[in-house]
């Protein structure tokens, strides 16, 4: 991890100084705007924070050349970035969440892309930082603590001024080989449908989601990710090594009104749901493609790559300016280097913050006969 650090040093530099300084923006139109008018704020933090966010975007455009095949039908792909959503999603690698704001960017929602995300994040220097001032619900996978935080964050969405996603990974932690011998356990225990390739859904979590948004969310976009049997799973690590993959995302778009309107009715639902995307997983895993509707190309947007490319020529001229008035003494030299050491070291932070463990999915869906206890490892609670 500190060799690949040390390959990224400059894009960690980058990052970090223009994250800094997009962080202290966000915190003056924070203070300054945000007392006075929500919605203004919201609107302006989508510009500003879209300056740090499309940095991701371009190591897994431009650096990276990662390419996403989407299988949707047209009526769909006309209505994306056009309408609020919730977004729901397999949880398969490291970059789940990357995949989501690529399609975020290309449809014009990226700076009002949000989530429900665990509480360490917001402490992630820069990228975690820039989410709080963007209304990111941040959660601590204790239903007792959450409930009230959640409700309250939920609400607070209503009258947003921009199409906003918001991405619920409702599983709860990523897919491995581990976790899902134990929810095969669990549902043969509970007479549950045996999963193969995904976990069972925490569904009180999705149930309050979908009884505070349904007034003003008219969509939930059920994403289902799956990577071809000849492609590299994808990690932030082969990211920041320019390493190439491929990720097929289907999506598909349902209306919010459809959904029954009792809590057991919504659990049932997103049972359901998952069950249907297992099935496709398990398409997939036979076909290596979902093969149920037309793949389209998401193109790569030069947006992001002007924005990393201004962001160099900036730090590169206040690297100039700043040799030229202060020549350097030994105090001067030791104070570079521990920034160097920190940039590394902040870097390596963001990598293992986002490292899962080996997730490729069962040869087969015969259920566990001892599981390890996994179960607990969740973002919200059954």
């Amino acid at each position: 991890m500190a060799i690949a650090a040390a390959i990224v040093l400059p894009l960690g530099l980058l990052f970090l100084i223009s994250g800094l300084l997009v962080n202290l923006i966000q915190a003056v139109v924070f203070i300054l705007v945000r007392p006075f008018s929500k919605r203004l704020h919201r609107r302006i933090n989508k510009e500003i924070v879209e300056l740090l966010w499309l940095q991701v975007i371009w190591l897994f455009d431009w650096w990276a050349n990662m390419k996403i095949e989407l299988y949707a039908d047209a009526e769909t792909l006309e209505l994306l970035g056009k309408e609020h959503a919730l977004v729901i999603s397999n949880h398969r690698s490291d970059i789940d969440w990357l995949v989501g704001w690529v399609m975020a960017q290309r449809v014009g929602c990226l700076g009002t892309g949000l989530a429900l995300i665990k509480k360490e994040a917001r402490y992630l220097p820069v990228l975690g930082w820039s989410m709080w001032f963007s209304d990111y619900i941040f959660l601590e996978r204790n239903w007792a603590k959450d409930q009230d935080r959640l409700k309250t964050g939920l609400d607070g969405l209503n009258g947003f001024p921009l199409p906003f996603w918001l991405a619920l990974f409702v599983e709860g932690t990523r897919f491995t080989p581990e976790k899902l011998l134990a929810a095969q356990e669990y549902a043969q225990s509970a007479v549950l449908p045996i999963p193969r390739n995904v976990l069972i859904p925490r569904t009180k979590g999705f149930v309050t989601t979908i009884t505070h948004l349904r007034s003003f969310v008219p969509a939930i976009y059920n994403m289902t990710l799956a990577i071809p049997k000849d492609e590299p799973r994808p990690t932030l690590l082969r990211l920041l090594r320019g390493r190439s993959s491929t990720v097929h995302l289907h999506l598909q778009r349902h209306l919010m009104n459809e959904l029954p309107e009792t809590e057991t009715g919504i659990a049932k639902w997103c049972k359901d749901a998952f069950v249907e995307k297992d099935d496709l997983l398990e398409r997939h895993r036979t076909k290596d493609s979902f093969g149920i509707s037309e793949s389209h190309d998401i193109g790569r947007p030069k947006r992001s790559l002007m924005v990393v490319l201004s962001w160099s020529f900036i730090l590169l001229f206040g690297v100039i300016k700043f040799f030229e008035w202060c020549p350097f003494t030994k105090g001067e030299v030791a104070f570079c280097i521990a920034f160097l050491v920190i940039v590394m070291f902040l870097m390596q932070i963001l990598v293992v913050f986002s490292q899962s463990e080996q997730s490729n999915p069962s040869a087969t869906s015969t259920p566990a006969t001892s599981a390890p206890n996994t179960l607990n490892e969740k973002l919200l609670p059954r």
